[in-house]
């Protein structure tokens, strides 16, 4: 078990923790949820010991392992990707280390031989003979292939290296599990499989994640930061969602029947206080009135953009035609001889391992680089609006919000920009910081306000709900649902592309599988299942 008593942190005037006390127990997966900026990474650190909160202190059962998810992907650089596996639990690698060196010794003495029956009964304790098959089993899970295996860490994609990391905190079933974004960087397969990993985990688990289909899946209790403290439910996030709403109307409407009381009253006092016949009537009335308490709703941290996607038209009978379109990056074929034709009302998830193929593709879509061979051709009434994977570009320029957003049509001036800043959460002060200190969420925010203004009837987006929080994403989610037009868009988000993709375009190693479905039905089609493996194996090689 871990607990936090009395935890307080303040960061000059604003106050992040407030007497926070909470007791996490084992065989629970306890979602950390929370507003950007609520403190989530936060307090996973002081759990951690990484930071000192101001006041208060974490409590670990003695002899408990606790391990977490490092994002410093250059700590390891100089080991082997194995060995940073290994690394997770300390004491197993240096018992293997040094049962290692005394083995490897020209000459074996007594000394030696009394040291190695004692590291060999610690080794055996702590399973030390299946570290290889362990380690194995997680890599593999999580998409690192044998080959990468006895590579250094420096040799490693960034994505890559997060995926070994992650290998890193789960290996050794540590007694405490901290993890924070660990679906970043994993496509839906691995996430899969790390979503049934945790299932089957049977000791404590704390988990910051904005996958609400992860923490669906993964999570048995939500602890929530808001209003400067941690509340717990027993359920998953969207049990919380349900509890947490109901709880805050139930708390509005006890405050709407009270102060429509204390209205009723205040009305009879004044009317009748200077009569006399009425006075002992309107001093009782005050009496009542004296009584009646309003409960003062503290402001939650959780905001809301206002996410809305007009078309200026709607799409004719051509929207897109792709003939063979291939494109080769570092040497490696990525696209290769694409056909595709998006009709009337698709909504399209593309899907698979392969990333780079997705983004390459977007990329040529929206001419920011072009095709080997083949073309493409949009509708005459089309006009499309992308969302980029890798946003810096847009902001080279060092201008504050209101004259980034003025760049952008319809050129409605500052009012305006001001006010559709406000709705995406930027008021006040807001709307004049300097591009150059935007978080990565609020650049995300920038971004679908240039698209929004655009009035584009086919949105593409690249993986847009990296960096955003929780209720920036439903309030994307819910608007691309109620969006009319066409949506091109790749997505590790689970719940995402299963509520708007109503057509799914995988990408695997032989070929691309192409069907108009929706991604959860998709995910259980056996004779596509059986497809991609046959595909994957090299037995089958075609596009459809």
């Amino acid at each position: 078990m871990i607990s936090a008593s009395n935890i307080c942190l303040a960061y000059g005037k604003r106050t992040i923790f407030k007497n926070v006390n909470i007791k996490f127990t084992p065989g629970n997966c306890y979602g950390l949820i929370g507003a950007n900026g609520a403190g989530k990474s936060t307090f996973l650190k002081i759990l951690a010991g990484d930071i000192d909160a101001d006041k208060g202190e974490v409590s670990i059962g003695k002899s408990l392992r606790l391990a977490v998810l490092r994002q410093d992907q250059f700590a390891f650089d100089e080991e082997i990707v194995f060995n940073t596996v290994v690394m997770g639990h300390e004491r197993l690698y240096s018992v293997m280390n040094e049962r290692e060196a005394i083995y490897s010794k020209g000459e074996f003495t007594e000394e030696d031989g009394v040291r190695s029956g004692e590291l060999e009964a610690e080794f055996s304790d702590m399973n030390g003979y299946e570290v290889e098959s362990e380690a194995a089993v997680l890599l593999n899970g999580l998409g690192i292939p044998e080959e990468l295996r006895h590579k250094k860490m420096k040799e490693l994609e960034g994505g890559e290296k997060v995926r070994v990391l992650l290998a890193q905190a789960l290996f050794g079933n540590p007694d405490v599990l901290l993890l924070d974004e660990p679906t970043n960087n994993l496509d839906l397969k691995s996430i899969k499989w790390l979503e049934d990993f945790l299932g089957r985990f049977q000791n404590t688990l704390i988990v910051v994640s904005h996958d609400r289909h992860f923490l669906n899946q993964a999570c048995t209790h939500i602890a929530d930061i808001d209003f400067g403290t941690i509340r717990t439910y027993v359920g998953n996030y969207d049990f919380w969602y349900e509890a947490s709403q109901l709880v805050l109307k139930q708390k509005q409407d006890a405050n709407k029947k009270a102060s429509d009381k204390a209205s009723e009253l205040k009305d009879f006092i004044a009317r009748f206080s200077s009569n006399a016949s009425k006075a002992k009537q309107a001093t009782s009335r005050k009496k009542l009135l004296d009584k009646i308490d309003i409960e003062a709703l503290p402001t939650s941290s959780r905001k809301y953009p206002f996410v809305v996607f007009k078309p200026e038209r709607p799409c004719g009978d051509i929207i897109l035609e792709i003939k063979g379109l291939s494109k080769t990056i570092d040497g490696v074929k990525v696209l290769d001889n694409l056909d595709l034709i998006v009709n009337k009302n698709d909504k399209i998830a593309f899907v698979g391992g392969n990333s780079v193929a997705k983004t390459t593709l977007m990329q040529i879509l929206a001419e920011e680089i072009k095709p080997d061979s083949g073309s493409f051709r949009w509708g005459i009434t089309i006009t499309n609006s992308y969302f980029p994977k890798e946003n810096s570009a847009y902001f080279k320029n060092d201008l504050n919000l209101i004259e980034w957003l003025c760049q952008y049509p319809p050129h409605e001036g500052e009012s305006f920009a001001r006010g559709f800043l406000g709705r995406m959460l930027f008021s006040g002060d807001e709307a004049t910081k300097k591009t150059s200190v935007l978080s990565g969420g609020e650049k995300v925010r920038c971004m679908l306000s240039r698209m929004m203004l655009s009035n584009g009837n086919v949105l593409m987006f690249d993986e847009p709900t990296n960096h955003l929080d929780l209720e920036s994403i439903t309030a994307l989610n819910n608007s691309l649902i109620n969006f009319s037009e066409i949506i091109l868009f790749t997505s590790h988000d689970h719940k995402f592309v299963s509520t708007i993709a109503n057509r799914i375009v995988e990408f695997t190693p032989g070929g691309v599988i192409d069907r108009v479905m929706g991604f959860e039905e998709y995910l259980e089609n056996a004779n596509i299942n059986a497809l991609r493996e046959k595909m994957c194996n090299g037995e089958a090689d075609l596009t459809l």
